[in-house]
């Protein structure tokens, strides 16, 4: 069933009103490494402006660091709900203007009318 404008309008603003509860957000994977002389640790790798990050993470911050990077995945969902919506509203708009009675011309006869014009 399509959505219609009002729909996708109401749609969108529930989207931009969850984006901005999100809280804190952080990219990248938070994974627990094993070291060679035994014992674990936390390490957060990431990826921003086209550069790889590591970072150990103190294990007081583990559940901090955690909650972040599931905020920025959902953070992440929500903005490709937001533009599927949004492409959705503009293929609706643009196919509203078409049925308002546009003749579809071609190039050709567009400089063929203005000819005609010219004369």
């Amino acid at each position: 069933m399509k959505n219609t404008i009002q729909e996708l309008e109401v749609k969108m603003a529930e989207v931009r009103e969850s984006i901005t509860k999100v809280g804190h957000i952080h990219p990248g994977t938070l994974s627990t490494q094993t070291r060679s002389y035994g014992g674990e640790y936390h390490q957060l790798s990431f990826t921003h402006a086209g550069k790889g990050h590591t970072l150990y993470v103190r294990p007081r911050n583990v559940d901090e660091v955690r909650e972040a990077v599931t905020n920025y995945k959902h953070l992440r969902e929500l903005i490709n709900q937001w533009l599927d919506l949004e492409i959705e509203y503009a293929k609706i708009r643009r196919d509203a203007g078409k049925q308002v009675g546009r003749k579809k011309t071609t190039g050709k006869k567009k400089a063929t009318e203005k000819k005609k014009h010219e004369q």
